[in-house]
This record gives structure tokens, sequence and C-alpha cells, in this order.
């Protein structure tokens, strides 16, 4: 059997990732094998490798590999695919919520779990996208329904997520409102937020009115329950940040609005109109910080420091 290398964990701190040689996985019908080229690092990667996140989906008996975001390469296919041929370069977000094990040179995954990269769009932007991006599509376009004209507001939009929600948004012509620290203002600025709310400086539940639909980010300091003061009857609410945060059916009710929380999943339709837009210029992606594969460490440090708004990527080829 095949090795490569990949970065394996154990539960604890950043120096509990560890770089080093795996067997090679093999697809199976209807998968495929991907050679890596870059992978996007997600705040789910260090809130697992701490033991919360996904970590009770991972199998502590055999190497523990952290990761979701891929882009690369098709090097395989297994039998029955139909959706791409070796040399094809794809994206996507394998398997989640269990485990993808994208910190690795090669990746199996389920061959409709991925999208075709658009001529034109780099490894680097395209490992960036899935996560955040399909959660955000999925959020927008398939929950909330946005269209030309919805009033909406994005409450913590310079995060991952956020940054892709506003783009989707204003992309199907909604009048977008968003939220974030005085620190984070500048991204809203890139944005072009037609309605930026400072939150240091004024109460978003006093300052945004009649809207359609409110995708919250946020969930702490009773963000979901205020934001139902800012929907119209007939409103409706996504929370991304916990269940928990979720306001009772009672409060929804009396608000006379709809809510619910959401967990992105896998999606090729989503990934597919994701691709378009990359393709189109319609989604910008922001890199912060690459680092080759064996110092995905340093981007878990960067990431938990909280002082970066744009992207984590690591690399994997030369």
């Amino acid at each position: 059997m095949a090795n490569m290398n990949a970065v394996s964990f154990t539960k604890g701190g950043v120096e509990n990732l560890t770089f080093g040689s795996i067997a090679r996985p093999e697809p199976r019908p209807t998968e495929v094998l991907v050679r890596v080229d870059a992978i996007g690092v997600n705040p789910i990667d260090w809130k697992t490798r701490s033991g919360g996140g996904m970590y009770a989906s991972f199998d502590t008996s055999s190497p523990m590999v952290l990761g979701w975001d891929i882009a690369g390469i098709v090097e395989e296919t297994g039998a029955g695919v139909t959706r791409f041929r070796k040399g094809d370069r794809v994206f996507g977000m394998p398997r989640f919520p269990d485990p993808a094990s994208a910190y690795a040179e090669f990746v199996v995954a389920p061959s409709r779990q991925l999208a075709r990269i658009p001529d034109g769009v780099a490894d680097l932007a395209a490992a960036a996208v899935p996560l955040s991006g399909l959660t955000a599509y999925q959020a927008i376009v398939d929950t909330l329904h946005v269209g030309t004209g919805d009033r909406v507001l994005i409450h913590g939009a310079g995060g991952n997520v956020g940054q892709l929600a506003v783009q989707i948004a204003k992309a199907r012509r909604a009048e977008v409102w968003a939220t974030e620290v005085s620190a984070r203002q500048n991204v809203l600025k890139t944005l072009a937020v037609g309605h930026a709310i400072n939150t240091d400086v004024d109460d978003f539940a006093e300052v945004a009115a009649d809207m359609d639909v409110v995708l919250d980010l946020v969930g702490s300091d009773g963000s979901p329950v205020r934001a139902l003061r800012t929907l119209r009857d007939g409103g409706h609410l996504v929370v991304l940040s916990s269940p928990d945060d979720l306001p009772s059916q009672e409060q929804l009710s009396d608000a006379n609005v709809t809510g619910e929380w959401m967990l992105v999943e896998p999606d090729y339709a989503g990934l597919d109109a994701l691709a378009a837009m990359l393709g189109y210029g319609l989604l910008k992606i922001s890199l912060a910080e690459t680092r080759p594969l064996d110092e995905v460490g340093v981007l878990h440090a960067i990431g938990e420091a909280g002082d970066t708004t744009g992207r984590l990527v690591a690399t994997v080829w030369d």
C-alpha cells in the first residue's frame, strides 16, 4: 500500500499536530482520489483539534487527520464515476461533518461532493471557499431564499462566512445591512456594504428595522433574540452559531417570524453555483496567510488569535 504525507492530531493544543507518513487512501465506487494542492483552514479545525467541534465523529483508534476544504486535481476515479476524469481540477468540502482527512497529500471524496474549479481561479482561492461558501450559500439562497429587493441583515459580516454571505446576497440584488465591531468596519467598507452598523457604537436592534431576513453569525449576547426586533411580520431568522442560541418557539411566534438553526452539508449544486460566481468575479476571496502543510500549526495559532479577517490556506505540493 502506498503512503503519503499528512498532519494527524491528538486532542489538545497546536503541539498535538504531527506531520508524518500514513497510508494513502484508495477510492471506492463513486469516489475520486484527489491530489491535494491547497487546503482551507477553518475555525472548526482548531475547535475539533481542541476536543470540541466535530471531535466526537473521529475514530481515535486510527490516525486522526483534520480538515475539510480542499482544492486539487483528480488523480484516480473509482468505479461508476461519471462526473470527473483524471486531470480535472476540483474543490469541495467532502463528508462534513464526518472526517474528510484533508490535511494530506491525497484525499478520497464522493465525486458528487466536489465541483470543477473554473479556469483562471487559483487553487489557493478555491480551497478557501467550500465550507464558508457553502454555509453562506445554503443560508442565503436555500434557506432564506433571498432575492431582488429583499432587506437582509447579516450580523457579524466580517468573518469568513459573513463576507461571502454579503457578496452572495448582493449578487442576488438584495439590500444588504451588515454589522461588525469597530476593528472590522474596514471589511464592510471593502465589501461596499450599503448599510454598515458599528456594534461598538450602536445597538443593531435599534438601527435596523423591517428586515425581510436576518442571518445571525454571532449568537452571543442574546443577539438572535434581539434580532427579532429588526424583522418585519413574517420575516425569517437563521442562526448559525449554535442551536442553543435560537430563540424559543414562543419568542418566534410572539414576533410573528420563523427561525431555525442551520448546519452546512456537502452539496455539489451549491459548489457549482459558487464556482460560477468565482469564475465571473462575483466572489472575492481575501487570503490572510498561506503556509506549507507541515506548518499548518502556525495557521491554527494565527486563527485562534482572532486577529485576521482573511482566509488561512495550507499548500501541499511545490
